[in-house]
């Protein structure tokens, strides 16, 4: 799936509510989700790895991403391609900055 695919799935399912809900409430909400994130990769070290609930947590964080995004008018396929060229600092491969 391309990542316009995926935003538009996105905005499909929750861009009528989260256009109520308002940019500052959904980036709320996208933090939040960070937050769980955090929370799962730090509790690798203590517990057993959980991939399922990484994938779970990453696809969470990558979907509010993709709500704020679309909230705000803009394509992340498209923003996505400042990293085509590798690090928009120096343009290179690994990054040499």
């Amino acid at each position: 799936m391309k990542i316009s695919e995926f935003q538009k799935i996105i905005e499909d399912i929750y861009f009528e509510r989260d256009s109520q809900r308002g940019v500052d409430k959904t980036f709320t909400w996208f933090v939040e989700e960070v937050g769980e994130l955090a929370r799962e990769i730090r509790g690798l070290h203590t517990h057993s790895e959980n991939k399922t609930r990484l994938k779970e947590e990453f696809a969470d964080v990558f979907a509010w991403l993709a709500t704020l995004a679309s909230l705000l008018g803009i394509d992340l396929e498209e923003a996505a391609h400042i990293y085509r060229q590798g690090c928009p600092k120096c343009h290179k491969i690994p990054c040499k900055c």
